[in-house]
């Protein structure tokens, strides 16, 4: 097996697979441009969700690219050896046009010729079936891996919480799935696999769109069959260099190195679990460490698109995570700011990768430190509140409240505890963090799900009608403002935008009257393809930061002589502005700093 880094697997796998004609897309951005079921892009799907529902992609209808993601709907379990928040997916796709036997031959040819990966290392698993519903075993997935070599004892059936993708919601392109995995235990493989043995880590997953879930929840075969794989670099590399897990790479280690530097100045390093043995002190510095170092990569990648922290969705993630960041930097006793230095690391470790970070280095730095010092005068804060509880026991629901609205880990408060004496009620706390935990995954399942966007006919008229309000906005306010992100549902829409100030109540009437003209106007709706550079030298609008492919979609709303609207866009859109009804802005307000929103209906 090859000894690779992670940017020598990055371009491996992206050169492989243009070898077998698909084609390289940059990452997207990691805030969905037009997907409102998720606040984060989570999978490299999320770009591709029109397309995966049947329009024609202008690069074709192969394609690969290494996506920028965020998870965080397991924040609280990063520090093991699994959880990440940030991390690249490495992902290829058949739009309608090949389908299984090609997509598991080239996943065979890339791990065994290209990574080098020993044949007795590799074991898969394929769906079981549901005769049920009409979807039979999947046989032909098993017979496609026999036929290359994978052994019948090492091809295992499983059902649909493993072995079977979608729909996102309750209904749309669903289908099984094959993933693989690697034989990571230190003695030779078993013959047999046991996919319940932790040894056996799955690494990649190629999913088969072969079916469309009805309201009625029946399986219909979809007219066009898509295949949508999915590659954790991060996961892959540690394999490749037979590493225990993703913080021993070269994509963190720069980071727990620095982090190593400030604790070994700190004479408090353990001050948070002096109460614990030496081995418990270890597990809860390199647990700390590794927080640290997952949610400084995470938040210097958000703000590189130019996020704010806030209190509410997004910028309430960027500010939990950094936040965190702190907070366990305070347990490990660091005492200075130091959400700056990590960040450099995590720039020079994507040096020429993702520019963005380094072009963005001063935000970033500026919004790091305005975050500290809020965050520390939090902190305060929670002292005051510490100081004024009861004595003797500090109850659980006191516990967690510290830690959910104070930011204080429960090691920060157990300290605080002993050196004054008290009890604490862990149990309590375990308690009310449990349901807390409960609560954030219900939240997640909905605003956190990977799926395909609704494409119903309202939420295509809402989609065009924030294609108008852009237009009018640049109008009425200023010529340069920039999209900053968008929610569109069938019930409304919500548009974010760049600005300074507050809209004034004339102005958004303005704008109001500037958009439902154009809808009287009856004005057609034209996607043209074109190459990125001629439509941006047209005047094509793109969103701000978002890296768009060497030929991407272009919507014009308007006739050749009065454009009102040019747009680079996925869609979906009407065919003609009266279609969409009389608009209306029913609120606007601040979003971020710089940012306001418009949240806006359909009559």
């Amino acid at each position: 097996m090859k000894i690779l880094t992670a940017n020598e697997i990055r371009e491996k796998y992206l050169r492989f697979f243009e070898e077998k004609g698909h084609k390289r897309m940059p990452s997207a951005l990691l805030v969905p441009e037009n997907d409102p079921t998720v606040l984060f892009t989570t999978a490299g799907m999320h770009p591709l969700v029109p397309y995966l529902l049947g329009e024609q992609h202008p690069m074709g209808k192969r394609l690969c690219n290494s996506q920028k993601c965020i998870r965080t709907g397991d924040i609280d379990e990063v520090g093991d050896n699994r959880h990440l928040t940030f991390f690249e997916m490495l992902g290829n796709w058949s739009l309608g046009d090949y389908f299984k036997k090609e997509a598991i031959e080239w996943s065979f040819e890339f791990l065994t010729k290209e990574l080098g990966i020993s044949l007795d290392k590799l074991a898969v698993s394929v769906f079981e079936g549901e005769l049920e519903q009409g979807i039979p075993r999947d046989d032909e997935a098993a017979g496609i891996w026999q036929a290359l070599g994978i052994k019948k004892e090492r091809i295992v059936y499983l059902g649909r919480d493993d072995n079977f993708w979608g729909p996102a919601g309750k209904t749309g392109p669903c289908g099984p799935c094959t993933e693989m995995f690697f034989w990571t235990g230190k003695e030779k493989s078993p013959a047999v696999f046991d996919p319940k043995d932790e040894r056996w880590v799955e690494i990649w997953n190629d999913v088969f769109m072969e079916y469309n879930k009805t309201a009625d929840g029946k399986f219909e075969e979809l007219k066009q069959k898509n295949v949508d794989t999915g590659m954790g670099l991060e996961r892959i590399t540690a394999v490749m260099q037979g590493k225990d897990n993703a913080f021993e790479t070269e994509l963190f280690e720069p980071i727990l190195e620095k982090i190593r530097t400030v604790i070994l100045r700190s004479p408090q390093a353990t001050e948070g679990s002096r109460d614990s043995s030496p081995a418990a002190q270890n597990d809860i510095i390199i647990k700390a460490m590794r927080i640290i170092a997952d949610h400084i990569k995470a938040s210097v990648f958000i703000l590189a698109e130019r996020l704010t922290p806030s209190n509410t969705e997004r910028g309430y993630v960027l500010r939990r995570l950094i936040r965190r960041t702190v907070r366990y930097g305070k347990l490990l006793g660091i005492k200075k700011d130091c959400c700056a230095d990590l960040a450099k690391e995590v720039m020079k470790i994507y040096q020429g990768i993702y520019p963005e970070l380094s072009e963005n280095q001063d935000f970033i730095f500026s919004e790091l430190a305005k975050e500290e010092e809020r965050f520390s005068e939090c902190l305060e804060k929670g002292l005051m509140f510490f100081e004024k509880l009861p004595q003797k026991i500090v109850s659980g629901k006191s516990a967690f409240d510290l830690y959910q609205n104070y930011g204080f880990p429960i090691e920060m408060t157990k300290d605080l505890a002993v050196s004054r004496g008290l009890l604490i009620d862990e149990a309590g706390f375990e308690g009310e963090f449990k349901k807390h935990q409960n609560l954030s995954r219900t939240a997640s399942a909905g605003q956190f799900k990977s799926g395909l966007a609704d494409n119903s006919e309202q939420t295509t008229k809402y989609h065009t009608a924030t294609h108008l309000l852009l237009a009018a906005l640049r109008v009425v306010l200023a010529s340069d403002i920039q999209q900053k992100g968008s929610n569109i549902t069938s019930e409304r829409l919500r548009f974010d935008f760049s600005f300074h100030r507050k809209v004034s109540a004339e102005e958004i009437k303005n704008v109001e009257n500037i958009v439902n003209q154009r809808i009287q106007e009856s004005l057609l709706v034209v996607c043209e393809e074109k190459d990125t550079k001629e439509a941006i030298n047209q005047g094509a609008v793109g969103v701000f930061g978002a890296k768009y492919g060497e030929r991407v979609k272009v919507f014009t709303i308007g006739c050749k002589e009065n454009v009102c609207s040019k747009e680079i866009c996925a869609g979906p859109h009407v065919q003609n502005t009266a279609d969409l009804g009389k608009f209306k802005i029913v609120k606007e307000e601040a979003s971020s700093s710089g940012v306001r929103r418009i949240k806006a209906i359909l009559e």
